[in-house]
């Protein structure tokens, strides 16, 4: 089956909102995921944030600051969150780091 008929993988977690800003940056961190879908406990949409799986970790938390200081600002007013996660099937789960070993030789 070509990548385009798959289907992306949602699942949802629930997280007080002390941990908010923390959990929405590991998830960016992963790689795996196109969209996070920030939710109220009755189900309110409060933020979608659409994320490309090819923009660099570095590069999507710089871009996503002021989402976040959204995000912290939102998790003092609220107690509980829950967040829809849309994942790419064929995105690793975690990026590679680059180490000594994957460098190119001189």
């Amino acid at each position: 089956m070509a990548a385009k008929d798959q289907r992306p993988i949602t699942e949802e977690i629930t997280v007080a909102g002390s941990d908010l800003v923390d959990k929405v940056k590991g998830l960016i961190q992963q790689g795996s995921v196109r969209r996070l879908v920030v939710r109220r406990p009755t189900g309110e949409s409060l933020l979608e944030i659409p994320l490309n799986v090819g923009l660099g970790v570095a590069g999507a938390l710089t871009l996503m600051a002021p989402v976040l200081a959204a995000l912290g600002a939102m998790a003092a007013l609220v107690a509980q969150f829950r967040i829809e996660i849309e994942r790419d099937p064929d995105a690793p789960k975690v990026l590679p780091k680059a180490g000594k070993g994957d460098q190119p030789p001189d």
